[in-house]
């Protein structure tokens, strides 16, 4: 695929940042601290990252999809969790506002959100309420001048970093899905509080957490888009999200891809490099041509949300199913050839393999993408 002048500098950026910025001593640093280093997100922001999907007049630079996957592809072969900082502003932390929000809301905060002075989280997930968004508890109740929220969200990611939440919650509780809507949630006001970073097995470095919600005000000017459309909301944006994942789930894949050829061509086995033995060959001409298939899958999709086309959505869940799914192959292709030393702790392999496990799970699980792309084909 030819990109443009644009693009391909965009390419560069994210490239140079991925070379100089992810050693493994930085790597390392990341997962044993569980933070992340505030220097390289503001070095992704005066690079124009941060707002590659944000109109310029919200403080963006407004290249696309295509620009943005391209910049995911190239941070993720070296870090997965850069490519969840870099999802936030572009994706799940700017979507609902750009696609509902009031001219007032968009001019308020999108600015904040790409100069990273602020940051907002989307908080949809339930205990009770996971790919079935419309069992959500949470509740929104009319009163004088805006509404009070009760309840509790799970597994938001970047809930202990946020300034706000997108949060979803019923107007309308004997309506399921269409009784739902949306509101910016200061997390900083009474009655709301956060539980603990959870403990995962990957993505150290961003943290997941729940949201908790007692009698909380929300004035009504915060109420994004109408009342009770809020499910369109969440939909739309997790739509985005996925072209993101399909985009972080190519930088992993290729950064395994990566690993694997270099540990193969400096290892020998009885005399010879591994990368001599047809097994070892032939698995990574396997991997090689399912990175390949993947980025076509990917930059096929963002092109055709940039076109505006109809079946975009269909598109970026196929790309999103195949892209994690095929992730996960690779990685664990990849480890299969480095044997024991990719399975130590501490080894990019390992450490790959374990932060993309989730890819098939989030911003809407494999089978969901299933249903999704069965439903658009046998309607």
């Amino acid at each position: 695929m030819i990109l443009s002048k644009e693009i391909l500098e965009v390419q560069e950026k994210a490239r140079r940042i991925a070379e100089e910025e992810f050693t493994k001593d930085v790597l390392d640093e990341i997962e044993s601290s569980g933070t992340f280093p505030r220097r390289i997100l503001e070095r992704m922001r005066d690079d124009g990252l941060t707002g590659l999907k944000v109109p310029k007049e919200y403080g963006g630079t407004d290249l696309g999809n295509l620009a943005y996957v391209v910049a995911l592809e190239e941070l993720t072969r070296k870090c997965a969790i850069a490519g969840v900082y870099l999802q936030n502003p572009n994706s799940n932390g700017s979507g609902p506002l750009l696609l509902y929000g009031t001219e007032e809301q968009k001019e308020k905060y999108l600015p904040k959100v790409v100069d990273l002075e602020i940051r907002i989280c989307f908080a949809l997930t339930e205990p009770e309420a996971g790919s079935d968004v419309s069992g959500m508890a949470t509740l929104a109740e009319k009163v004088d001048g805006g509404y009070l929220l009760n309840g509790r969200k799970c597994f938001i990611s970047g809930a202990q970093l946020a300034d706000y939440a997108v949060l979803f919650a019923k107007t309308d509780k004997y309506a399921g899905a269409k009784g739902i809507s949306a509101f910016l949630v200061d997390l900083h006001a009474p009655g709301v509080s956060r539980g603990l970073p959870e403990h995962k097995m990957g993505l150290a470095g961003y943290p997941i957490g729940d949201i908790i919600l007692e009698d909380v005000f929300i004035p009504a000017e915060d109420l994004i888009g109408e009342e009770n459309k809020g499910f369109v909301n969440a939909m739309k944006t997790l739509d985005n999200g996925r072209l993101a994942v399909a985009g972080i789930s190519l930088g992993v894949a290729r950064g395994c891809l990566e690993e694997a050829i270099k540990f193969a061509k400096q290892t020998e086995h009885n005399g010879r490099p591994l990368a001599k033995q047809q097994a070892v060959s032939f698995m990574l001409a396997d991997m090689n041509t399912k990175v390949t298939a993947m980025r076509e899958l990917v930059y096929s999709a963002a092109q055709l949300k940039d076109a505006g086309d109809p079946q975009a959505g269909v598109h970026a869940s196929m790309a999103k199913y195949f892209c994690s799914e095929t992730c996960n192959q690779v990685a664990a292709a990849a480890l299969q050839i480095h044997g024991e030393y990719g399975y130590m702790k501490g080894s990019e392999i390992e450490r790959k393999y374990r932060d993309c496990r989730v890819f098939t799970i989030f911003e809407g699980s494999s089978q969901i993408q299933q249903m999704i792309i069965a439903g658009q084909m046998l309607r």
